[in-house]
């Protein structure tokens, strides 16, 4: 069983609040620091709507509400303070090189030296930003919004990094209930995200060439698709439609990329009427002025009444198999 850790949190926006309750509830001393004030501020009570809703649902640990929480996770005002005799540093700030660069230059000058640097990075290759002499114990621990509720984790370690480091990071990260994916090396947005930009790349094409609208398309995913991939994934999928006949279709060329365009003409024109999505109450669905807390709750609800349902049938069909290599 590994060890309750010292965990640091730099960033309290959309991912750091979230993976700073992940990792109380997991049972570890979290410390929260954010460069804002206010977004420091509101990570509180975001972390506490999210731990009620679990609470309600039986997916918080038992006994646990708001007291425990106060207690597992401290918010604090400065790098120095947050960091202070952590094991694991988490960092989640910005996606900008610079912003990155800069934090782990002051990281390097006042966290301990065996901590553990766990960067949160989407797409960028963080390790030429970080000090030579820390690589050793850093790597790349990439979540998905929301982290207590989508159990997905890429890790991806450096040349560098000590496989005790790697292993402990997973070990860490399999006893709080998620699935982490060790990547063989650094690829700019790992596995579900590549997919998920492919899929978002011809689902543009499809709407911005007339073929289909949004709603059309959101139907074909959820009633097609979707529901496949919640139980068999893509692999085992072509292993039932039959290998010789995707083997045709590849032959075949019945698919064939869109061009990349460098935007799409639909969403360009949603964002220049302040369509943005959620948070703007319209993108390319009305929602009818409804508060994004409130959106954002209802989606996690329904994630965990499916996350429950699969519990119950089983991800893969409760099929018991290996996978072959080509």
């Amino acid at each position: 069983m590994p060890k309750q850790l010292r965990v640091a949190v730099i960033g309290a926006g959309t991912m750091g609040h979230a993976l700073a309750l992940v990792f109380a509830m997991g049972g570890h001393h979290v410390r929260l620091t954010d460069a804002s004030e206010a977004t420091l501020a509101r990570a509180q009570v975001l972390m506490e709507k999210a731990l009620a809703t679990l609470e309600e649902v039986g997916e918080a640990p038992r006994g646990w509400g708001s007291a425990q929480l106060a207690q597992a996770c401290t918010r604090h005002a400065t790098l120095e303070e947050c960091v202070e005799g952590a094991e694991l540093i988490v960092e989640a700030i910005v996606e900008n090189p610079e912003a990155k660069r800069d934090l782990y230059a002051r990281l390097d000058a006042c966290a301990p030296a065996n901590a553990i640097w766990a960067s949160n990075t989407s797409y960028l290759d963080v390790f030429p930003l970080m000090p030579v002499h820390r690589l050793k114990r850093a790597l790349i621990a990439h979540w998905y919004t929301p982290p207590y509720l989508v159990d997905l984790v890429d890790l991806v370690p450096h040349a560098e990094t000590e496989e005790a480091v790697l292993q402990e990071v997973k070990s860490v990260i399999e006893a709080m209930g998620k699935v982490p994916i060790v990547m063989r090396k650094f690829i700019p947005g790992y596995i579900a995200n590549r997919i998920q930009a492919a899929v978002q790349a011809e689902v543009q094409m499809l709407i911005d060439e007339g073929y289909a609208t949004a709603q059309e398309v959101d139907a074909a995913v959820l009633h097609g698709i979707g529901l496949r991939l919640n139980i068999i994934g893509v692999m085992a999928k072509a292993d039932f439609t039959g290998l010789p006949m995707l083997q045709h279709a590849f032959r075949n060329k019945m698919y064939t990329p869109p061009e990349d365009k460098g935007g799409s003409a639909s969403m360009d024109a949603l964002v220049a009427k302040g369509m943005g999505g959620v948070m703007d109450g319209r993108g390319y669905y009305d929602w009818e002025g409804r508060p994004p807390a409130e959106l954002f709750e209802e989606r996690d609800r329904k994630l965990i009444q499916l996350k429950q349902s699969l519990r119950k049938i089983g991800y893969m069909a409760g099929f018991d198999v290996k996978a072959n290599k080509a």
